[in-house]
């Protein structure tokens, strides 16, 4: 007998992508493409909110960006302004009222956002103003935001979002269109990208510039933290709407999150692994006769490794990149199955050699131990593991869903507890030391919670020294305002029977 089951993914998961147009005659055209362009950081839904200057057009959908804007699907979604927004959402959240973007008629008029982050004061905001009578239709963090604007008694929509945006704590880069214009806004910490671009006289918003490479549109600058840029036919206009704080990039973008062909905080993603696998390989250096990335993340920082160490580089595992995300398991047993659906080593590549393994993070150890297991079933004399990134001991509460502190195998154990868990020769993490080295972090501007257990916002440190954070961080975020996030758990090791 068969059963269709989900593949599981150890990866940390960005929350979202957002892409913005103003002035464009085929602005939704371009949100999709620009989406697309971005659909690695969300799969599970998304959305496109258009404006014809008169009235705002909206289509979303569960799915993949291709799956679900059809031409039939792009062509009633008129005029020259656009955004659109693809999602991940946490589990047992996948709902279709949850996808971005959010379309309101309040007493700003027509509105539309798509948001990345997480607020971190959401469920606290949400009881306030469910209170005052407010009615909430989804349970996205991102509707928070929706209730503040349309109860501000500022006179216009800058002004107004300006009053929302400095009541609210945590992550946003979020996208606003109206009939005539577009804002984008970056939360004053500047935790999630945002990116301005240039495609002739029309203007671009979008998380990540490999976004704007596909157009052949022109990278002008960052959104700056704590910015609101507002497009319009009279031009651009930069406002700072909130006071300055210290900023606190999230350093995961260069770790995994970011495509490598992307500028994120004004520096390249792929130069960054590149630097974080030569300081893996001065940190950590392995007698061995080849480098091996687990692909896709691993391979720039298993080039950067095998360039300072002068091992060769090799394409040892191969990926399978039209895996689904359902798939159909056999009723006996195969060993591995669920890795090596992604996953199959080229034994004549690995067989009789001392390998160093090269990934760009380990969480649970579940799907390394697997990783591991199969590059030894192929004939590999000895596996070193290579990490570039520090060990990851708590979740992240600002933006990017991450398992629990108790499925994080390294808030309890050693690195050489789960090296002997992996069933590695070696183990060997990126230092914190490093990491910031390697993506040129002179001023202390990037965020490092998940490797420090420090958070740079009031209210979650404190549940973190009250022992109330322990739950799964992913439940705040875009979507599943659940208090299970605040709820301690026992820590411990996940093991695999």
């Amino acid at each position: 007998m068969t059963q269709k089951l989900a593949y599981a993914d150890e990866h940390f998961h960005d929350e979202c992508g957002v892409f913005g147009v103003f002035g464009h005659e085929e602005a939704s055209k371009l949100a999709y493409l620009g989406l697309y362009a971005l659909q690695h950081r969300g799969q599970e839904s998304a959305g496109i909110a258009s404006s014809d200057g008169t009235d705002l057009h909206l289509h979303r959908a569960m799915g993949e960006v291709e799956e679900i804007f059809q031409p039939s699907v792009l062509a009633k979604l008129p005029g020259n302004l656009a955004i659109g927004h693809t999602r991940y959402s946490t589990a047992g959240d996948k709902a279709l009222l949850n996808a971005q973007s959010i379309v309101i008629d309040c007493n700003k008029g027509k509105v539309a956002l798509g948001h990345n982050g997480n607020l971190t004061n959401a469920v606290e905001w949400r009881r306030k103003l469910e209170h005052r009578g407010s009615i909430f239709h989804t349970n996205s963090d991102t509707e928070v935001i929706v209730h503040l604007l349309a109860r501000s008694q500022a006179r216009n929509l800058s002004g107004a979002l300006g009053d929302a945006l400095n009541q609210v704590e945590g992550a946003y880069s979020l996208l606003v269109l109206t009939p005539d214009e577009l804002y984008a806004v970056r939360d004053p910490r500047g935790f999630r990208p945002l990116n301005l671009g240039r495609l002739g006289d029309a203007w671009l918003v979008a998380s990540e510039t490999c976004a704007f490479d596909l157009l052949n549109a022109q990278y002008v600058r960052e959104i700056e933290p704590g910015e609101m840029v507002r497009i319009s036919r009279a031009g651009i206009e930069s406002v700072h709407f909130a006071p300055e704080k210290p900023h606190q990039q999230c350093i995961f973008e260069h770790v995994y999150f970011s495509r490598p062909d992307s500028i994120i905080f004004g520096r390249s993603v792929n130069e960054s692994r590149e630097a974080l696998g030569r300081t893996l390989a001065r940190e950590h250096p392995a007698d061995a006769d080849i480098v091996v990335p687990v692909p896709d993340s691993g391979v720039p920082a298993a080039v950067g490794y095998a360039l300072e160490s002068g091992i060769p580089f090799r394409m040892g595992l191969i990926r399978n990149h039209y895996i689904g995300r359902t798939f159909i398991e056999p009723s006996q047993a195969i060993r591995n199955f669920g890795v090596k659906l992604k996953l199959n080593p080229i034994r004549g590549v690995i067989e009789g050699k001392r390998v160093v393994l090269v990934d760009d993070s380990l969480v649970r150890g579940t799907t390394s131990r697997k990783i591991v297991r199969m590059v030894r079933e192929a004939g590999a004399k000895e596996v070193h593991m290579r990490i570039s990134c520090p060990p990851t001991i708590s979740p992240c509460y600002y933006g990017v869903d991450t398992p629990t502190r108790e499925e994080l195998i390294a808030s309890s154990s050693s690195p050489d507890e789960i090296c002997k868990y992996i069933g590695a020769d070696s183990l060997g993490y990126v230092s914190l030391a490093g990491l910031k080295q390697a993506v040129n972090d002179t001023k202390g501007n990037y965020c490092t919670s998940c490797y420090t257990g420090v958070y740079p916002t009031d209210l979650v440190q404190l549940e973190v020294r009250e022992g109330r954070a322990n739950g799964r961080a992913g439940d705040t975020m875009n979507g599943n305002l659940s208090e299970d996030a605040i709820i301690e758990r026992p820590v411990g090791v996940e093991r695999e029977s």
